[in-house]
């Protein structure tokens, strides 16, 4: 199983992701969050094709779901679901993923 923490930003609700791979190219997905929008996803989000992770924005399962979900389009959310498939898929290597914000004077 592979598991994965989710601090948003600003708005502060947490979201764990755990993803268990329950057959040859499925996986299951649980999403647990603070977020009422984001736990609306993970009741929509069950099981997922591991391939899911390499197809195009608008044929990806978890992209569509989350849009279906009204997720806010920079919700950092539905991207850590997809790294935890690839994980968990053998796909790529587990790594932290940082979006950083750096003071650039003018």
């Amino acid at each position: 199983m592979t598991k994965v923490i989710v601090d948003p930003g600003i708005c502060g609700l947490q979201t764990t992701i755990e993803v268990e791979k329950v057959g040859r190219r499925k996986v299951k997905v649980i999403i647990v969050s603070d977020c009422e929008i984001v736990a609306k996803l993970g009741e929509s989000l069950t099981e997922v094709d591991q391939w899911d992770v390499i197809k195009q924005y608008v044929d990806c399962q978890v992209l569509k779901a989350a849009s279906r979900c009204q997720l806010h389009v920079t919700c950092p959310v539905p991207i850590a679901v997809l790294k935890a498939i690839e994980a968990e898929a053998g796909l790529a290597l587990p790594r932290n993923v940082l979006v950083r914000f750096e003071d650039i004077e003018p």
